[in-house]
């Protein structure tokens, strides 16, 4: 039964308000969305939610597995993946729960990746003294592809990329998603880092060991937060040939000072900051001013004119400020990362990536 709206917490009318639109377009079946924000009057409801409405996809997948109908199984599979996934995201008032889910989310998307077309490879990439986690997907029929690596945002995690994943592999383009510091399984041991080139080197050094991609054709691709971090690496990392950049931030520490709340204590605890006041001092670390003159490769930058989570002008200084050829695609009618209108800028994207890397 939906909850009358004057009874409910202000942070669940924001999420049916703003967050719709990114959920649905990465895989969250509309129903699902609007069945779950309905019947929720608090946000310690969220998580627990959308678990239960996981493990109705959890059973779908696992009576098609059963039944050899393996194909309805990895979509089951991953539906189920998507919505542990949005149970978690930004949960982190409650790291039991939050965690509970995302090993839900880790575990029904590995179930899901042999049946995926194509199917996804979970891999584990060294970095430093530990391993950071991966999905490797490559297009059929291609031989050693070019690669797009796949950024992270704040709360975007590698089990969210499928629908993402898909117009690069269906233009010939390998796709690897990855968890960096701060992000999905690296979150719990590996703070949020600004000087992102680290793990994307390791992540490229990773792929020049594999005989099956051209690491010689990567490109980087960066969501959100992540719109910060591919920038920032190919400021530095000279084996990058193309960047897009999705709505990311030019200087961070101008939208932490006004990011909702739920952002703003997601950035904290993924930052391993003991409050809000340390929080910042990292934001203010999270700058492009001083590093996007390095950047030499074509970079594609998408902004949201109506973007409440990044000022729009964010997207122009980045553009601005690169020595490389740019293409600045400004969506009047986009919101943060344009989830609202995705067929302004994913085709597009995928095309212009195309092109750099030979696909």
């Amino acid at each position: 039964m939906s909850v009358g709206r004057d009874e409910r917490d202000p942070r669940i009318v924001a999420a049916a308000a703003h967050w719709s639109h990114r959920m649905v377009t990465n895989g969250v079946p509309l129903a699902d969305f609007q069945d779950v924000t309905g019947s929720i009057s608090n946000w310690d409801e969220w998580c627990p939610a959308w678990v239960a409405r996981g493990k109705v996809h959890d059973e779908l997948a696992a009576a098609a597995e059963a039944g050899g109908r393996l194909r309805s199984a990895g979509e089951h599979f991953a539906t189920a993946a998507i919505c542990y996934h949005f149970g978690k995201f930004l949960f982190v008032h409650d790291p039991n729960r939050m965690r509970e889910a995302h090993d839900l989310a880790i575990t029904a998307h590995g179930r899901a990746l042999p049946n995926m077309d194509p199917p996804g490879e979970r891999v584990a990439i060294p970095y430093e003294d530990t391993w950071l986690a991966g999905v490797l997907r490559k297009p059929l029929g291609v031989n050693r592809p070019a690669v797009v690596v796949m950024c992270m945002g704040l709360d975007s995690a590698k089990e969210e990329m499928r629908t993402n994943e898909t117009v690069f592999l269906d233009r010939g383009i390998a796709t690897l998603a990855f968890d960096g510091p701060g992000q999905g399984e690296a979150e719990y041991k590996l703070p949020i880092r600004p000087d992102y080139e680290a793990p994307v080197s390791s992540v490229i050094d990773w792929l020049e060991e594999r005989a099956d991609v051209d690491a010689k054709r990567v490109g980087l691709w960066g969501v959100s937060l992540g719109g910060y971090y591919a920038p920032r690496a190919a400021a530095f990392e000279r084996r990058v040939r193309a960047c897009i950049a999705l709505t990311g931030p030019f200087d961070f520490s101008e939208a932490f000072v006004h990011a909702p709340d739920l952002t703003r204590a997601a950035f904290i605890a993924r930052s391993h900051s003991s409050d809000e006041h340390t929080a910042a001092d990292v934001a203010r670390r999270m700058s492009l001013a001083e590093v996007a003159h390095r950047i030499e490769c074509p970079t594609y930058i998408v902004g949201g004119a109506l973007d409440r989570v990044i000022p729009p002008d964010h997207a122009e200084r980045l553009a601005d400020a690169v020595s490389g050829p740019v293409e600045l695609n400004m969506v009047e009618d986009g919101t943060h990362v344009v989830n609202n209108r995705p067929y302004r800028y994913r085709p597009t994207s995928a095309d212009w990536m195309a092109r750099q890397l030979h696909a």
